[in-house]
């Protein structure tokens, strides 16, 4: 083989590798699917390069590259943008610059990026903020959260519930001229987590006398017990949120000790005392025949109760909103849960659905067909444009 010959089967390799991907048939945007794969994949794997050498955690190098994405706080002829602190957490404010006669309503949004990555400030969650803020003429929360690795469970999920509860409050509701009986709280993947762990959380909660109207879910992770469900079965190789990135994000949420990621992926981090919990997360009873399809469902195996003792939060509530009891669920308000079919959390999102109206709470499930993990943050997609419409238009009829 020529030398020339060598390198031309050596860039195919690289090209196949990198760019190609076998995708499904009803994907709208194949070729914008492979670009985004191909830069999502080089950057995760040099973050993986940076960490080996020892120079950087993974997910610091990966906050880092998505930090440029940030964009100041910049105010339109439509909406007023401005950062500030509510009890001490950074918080960023949409208010509508038109002039209305009754009291608006109130938003408050938690961002995604596997508790590890992402901020308020990023342009595809500034974007998602005005818009709402102007279309439904409501004054829109966008919160941000202390990230892991330098922090872990539960200082995320404790400062989206102090940023809430000071939202909360009647003298801030009457300073941004909120309704408090039109209040709901939304968020999108570990967002979508926290969200849903918060809003269980307010409502046995003697402090906080205003509760929220409605919650919104956009394709949640609710639960670490689980990573064998057809969903991460199906899609553990898609772009943009592989089962392997998952449970990175995950092991991450509670700790920097790597044997809980690797127990994790092995499906031997839940130890037998523990048993009880997978009822409330056995796909086999909670997942529609259309999601199961032909998936058998495997008997939980259960590992040694020490990484249990070590990090007791990947089996705390507050973490895995799907371990809420039924008595816990009925309080809660009415839901909007948006899944996408190529999504390893996809069965997440549907069992929630499932749980939800076994226990009697009023829930619509929005589940898009052609729809992938992330699809908020990527708004160049078509698919990206009718989910944020479908969303706006619920939240126009229900808040």
């Amino acid at each position: 083989m020529g030398r020339k010959s060598l390198y031309l089967l050596i860039a195919g390799v690289f090209v196949a590798y990198y760019i190609y991907i076998p995708l499904p048939d009803n994907l709208e945007e194949p070729g914008r699917m492979m670009w985004v794969n191909t830069y999502t994949k080089t950057f995760a794997h040099l973050a993986t390069f940076i960490e080996l050498l020892g120079l950087n955690h993974f997910m610091e190098s990966l906050a880092t590259a998505v930090s440029f994405d940030e964009v100041p706080p910049t105010s339109d002829e439509n909406v007023t943008v401005t950062d500030t602190r509510f009890n001490n957490i950074p918080v960023r404010v949409y208010v509508p610059k038109r002039k209305s006669e009754a009291l608006r309503r109130g938003l408050f949004y938690i961002h995604g990026g596997g508790w590890c990555l992402g901020s308020a400030a990023l342009h595809s969650y500034d974007i998602l903020s005005r818009l709402t803020a102007e279309r439904l003429d409501a004054v829109v929360i966008s919160t941000n959260y202390r990230l892991a690795p330098k922090y872990h469970f539960p200082i995320q999920f404790e400062d989206v519930y102090d940023a809430l509860q000071w939202f909360l409050r009647k003298e801030v509701l009457a300073k941004y001229g909120v309704n408090p009986e039109r209040i709901g709280i939304a968020g999108d993947s570990a967002g979508g987590n926290l969200a849903a762990a918060v809003t269980q959380q307010l409502i046995d909660d003697p402090d906080v006398k205003t509760k929220l109207k409605i919650q919104v879910l956009i394709y949640p992770g609710l639960q670490p017990l689980d990573f064998d469900l057809p969903s991460y079965r199906e899609y553990s190789h898609f772009p943009i949120l592989s089962k392997a990135l998952t449970v990175r994000f995950w092991s991450e949420y509670f700790t920097t000790d790597r044997s809980l990621e690797k127990a994790m992926l092995s499906s031997q981090h839940i130890p037998v005392e523990s048993s009880h919990l997978f009822k409330f997360v056995n796909w086999s009873s909670l997942l529609p025949e259309k999601f199961v399809k032909g998936h058998v469902y495997n008997n939980p195996t259960y590992g040694s109760s020490e990484l249990a003792r070590k990090y007791p939060g990947f089996l705390d509530v507050r973490a895995a909103p799907l371990l809420a009891d039924d008595s816990k669920l009925r309080g809660l308000p009415l839901t909007y849960v948006i899944t996408c079919q190529y999504d390893v959390l996809r069965d997440d999102g549907v069992m929630y659905v499932t749980r939800l109206q076994n226990a009697g709470v009023r829930v619509i499930h929005n589940h898009i067909e052609d729809g992938f993990h992330g699809a908020l943050s990527f708004q160049e997609f078509k698919v990206s444009s009718r989910i944020i419409n479908q969303y706006i238009i619920w939240l126009r009829e229900n808040l």
